[in-house]
């Protein structure tokens, strides 16, 4: 038993570069499922996590450190010359992001297990990706209004409605207090007084209004968006355009950075980067809809 955990050990510690996660292509299952096991593994062993420098977004005080988006920075490549990982944070970045937004470790495994059983069902994908085509319009409106990526905005939208719990999105379970956030994005009342919608200290009146605001659809989407552009501005992202995964290593890095601050668990921006490179999103975000004519007119 020892020795097939050791084996299997040096299998994962010693992989090859090449089957880093790759924010600019589809990725291949089997290597997210690689990453996966590979941050477990650190976590059972209380190894550090593993991290690239050279991708890093926070390398200057204050999490403003510019961006660079020409391909040709030295910076945007590692040592080996090879992209690096834009879900691999240093240990100095996790702890100012946590000292300023609250993030934490990665979802517990149990936990993780339960979310990809939930992610093979294909009835509740299918019921996913419906909502998601009625949340379109919104989604590619506010998305153009601030410059934030749409796929980041689906790919989120996707994760949350997918593992909803049971009822959350009935007003009488918002009013009764029992779940913290609410609707398709799961944000909760402190997003809104981040917004400056909400005073610092609501009464419960305000709160009542804020929950019954919150499991609107559309508004949802309208605040999630809000929260990515608020998120960008507090990093210093660039404004005058939205990130492209596939332009940077340091777009992709960036774009990780928001999903984990969206979440707050350390395994959540390989998941949503994975979503991003999904097909049938893609097709339901980007693909123009033509009514049939019938042969006959």
């Amino acid at each position: 038993m020892f020795k097939k955990y050791f084996d299997l050990r040096n299998f994962l510690t010693t992989r090859p570069a090449t089957v880093s996660f790759p924010p600019w292509g589809r990725p291949k299952h089997w290597a997210v499922s690689l990453a996966a096991a590979l941050s477990l593994l650190s976590l059972a062993s209380g190894s550090p996590q593993r991290h690239l420098s050279s991708s890093s977004l926070l390398t200057e005080p204050g999490l403003t450190a510019s961006l660079s988006t020409d391909s040709s920075d030295p910076e945007s490549f590692t040592s080996e010359g090879q992209r690096p990982d834009p879900i691999d944070f240093t240990p100095e970045e996790l702890k100012e992001l946590q000292r300023r937004f609250g993030v934490h470790g990665p979802q517990a495994p149990l936990a993780q297990l339960f979310t990809h059983g939930l992610d093979q069902l294909t009835p509740l994908r299918a019921r996913t990706v419906e909502r998601l085509e009625e949340l379109r319009p919104t989604i590619l409106q506010e998305s153009r209004r601030h410059r934030i990526n749409p796929m980041l905005v689906a790919a989120v939208l996707f994760d949350e409605i997918q593992h909803a719990k049971p009822g959350e999105d009935l007003p009488l379970a918002a009013q009764s207090g029992l779940f913290s956030t609410h609707g398709p994005a799961q944000l909760g009342i402190g997003e809104l007084i981040h917004q400056g919608l909400l005073p610092a200290e609501p009464t419960a009146e305000q709160i009542q209004t804020a929950r019954l605001e919150l499991l609107d659809p559309s508004r949802n989407v309208t605040l999630l968006v809000g929260k990515f552009a608020r998120l960008s501005r507090e990093l210093g992202l660039p404004s005058d355009r939205q990130l492209e995964a596939s332009r940077s290593p340091r777009d992709a890095k960036a774009l990780a950075t928001l999903a984990y601050l969206h979440n707050g668990k350390l395994d959540y921006p390989a998941r949503i980067l994975s979503y991003m490179q999904d097909p049938e999103l893609h097709a339901l975000i980007y693909s123009e809809r033509k009514p049939q004519l019938s042969p006959l007119i």
